[in-house]
């Protein structure tokens, strides 16, 4: 019984170890199929394959050698209006903020206390002719009866006196009747220059005064043309004389950084020293700006045009990268192999950076980054990307067209 009970244990054991082998033989044989399937698919995608970039060549084209500063602009002539007589202010003949001509009226001060000293004056003055003119006949009476001795020299001597004296006093009351006249005439106040008028410091009705202290009655700014004053690193200042006396130097003047330039000049003006505390060099420029698109006291961006490169390298601003060594591009070299390659910018306008070295025209560089791109690695260009989206028109389609015959022909040049 025994004996029996061992033989049915080791044939049950027998059988187990069979089928687990048989098990474990179809596994391995479903496995090796899958792995070579698995391995046929890798050596096709699996690896990744080329990448696909944007890419564009670096071009050559006319480029502006530029310094860009902050300016302010400023009045080419700014007057503060005061009263130069004291008096009540009678009339504003302008509203603030107005345009006004040179001599046109702006205020008047009551006149009546300097038209009453003009008409003393003028009185006066004929008062002091007519007895001159009474003299100078006494003298002439006198002078026959000097020669006949009836009357002596002295008492000839007392005519001819009163007679000068008489002139002198008819000429200080020229002088009082012209002085007269001013103050008449400062009773109405003109503008001096012709521009644009600032805030009112005071309203009619009110006395103003002829003293030098106090707050101007108004400021009146020239707007055309201004001057815009910024300032350059020293160190830039020999390039700014190598160039200031070429045709093709200019300084163009910008609001917006991003935008266009509303107005353009020529440099009129270099300070004679160099600011210690900056290292910087003041600058002017005067510019035209009839239609008032730059404001005194507003800051502005400032372009110097120095001169115009005219073969200069460039690529899009997105194609350069930055380093710690500075910056570089990625290029696509032999076999769309993809190297990075170390560039020195030049300068940089809007999205276009101008290479000074590193690369050449035709150059391909990369535009945009993937995050797998690295060193070595084979890329393909996206050429619709490339050419703007546009299609090449090669392919299968476009040969079964080209083998349509005539008539497909003639039919799509009929299309408009």
């Amino acid at each position: 019984m025994k004996r029996l009970i061992m033989v049915l244990v080791f044939a049950a054991i027998s059988a187990a170890v069979a089928g687990g082998y048989w098990y474990w033989q179809q596994s391995s044989g479903t496995g090796a199929s899958s792995g070579e399937k698995g391995k046929g698919k890798g050596a096709k995608g699996g690896r990744g394959g080329p990448l696909t970039v944007k890419a564009v060549r670096a071009v050559t084209k006319p480029m502006p050698v530029l310094i860009e500063a902050v300016g302010t602009v400023e009045p080419e002539q700014s007057v503060q209006v005061r009263a130069q007589v004291s008096g009540v202010l009678q009339n504003i003949a302008f509203k603030e903020g107005d345009k006004v001509k040179a001599g046109q009226l702006l205020f008047q001060i009551d006149p009546r206390t300097f038209q009453s000293q003009y008409n003393q004056a003028i009185a006066a003055l004929a008062r002091d002719r007519a007895q001159l003119e009474n003299a100078r006949a006494q003298q002439q009476r006198l002078e026959p009866l000097l020669k006949r001795e009836f009357i002596t020299q002295q008492e000839y001597d007392v005519a001819v006196t009163s007679a000068k004296s008489l002139e002198a006093t008819v000429q200080s009351g020229q002088a009082m009747v012209e002085q007269a006249k001013i103050q008449l005439d400062y009773s109405k106040i003109v503008a001096p220059i012709s521009g644009r008028t600032g805030q009112l410091a005071v309203r009619a009705g009110n006395l103003v005064s002829a003293s030098g202290g106090g707050v101007p009655l108004v400021t009146i700014n020239s707007t055309d043309p201004v001057l815009v004053g910024f300032s350059i690193p020293e160190r830039q200042l020999e390039d700014i004389r190598r160039y200031q006396n070429e045709k093709d130097m200019r300084i163009e003047i910008l609001p917006d950084r991003a935008g266009a330039a509303v107005a353009t000049g020529k440099l009129v003006f270099v300070d004679n020293t160099v600011t210690p505390q900056t290292g910087t060099v003041l600058l002017k420029t005067r510019v035209e700006n009839s239609r008032e698109l730059i404001w005194p006291g507003q800051f502005v961006n400032v372009r110097v045009v120095l001169t115009v490169e005219p073969e200069a390298v460039v690529v899009p601003e997105t194609a350069v990268q930055p380093g710690q060594d500075g910056p570089f591009v990625y290029l696509i070299g032999a076999e769309d192999k993809v190297e990075i390659r170390p560039v020195k910018v030049s300068r940089q306008l809007g999205n276009e950076i101008v290479i000074a070295s590193g690369i050449a025209a035709g150059d391909q560089v990369i535009t945009e980054i993937p995050q797998a791109l690295r060193p070595g690695a084979t890329v393909k260009v996206d050429d619709a990307a490339a050419e703007g989206g546009k299609p090449k028109g090669k392919g299968k389609g476009g040969k079964k067209g080209e083998g349509k015959g005539d008539k497909g022909g003639k039919a799509e040049a009929a299309k408009p």
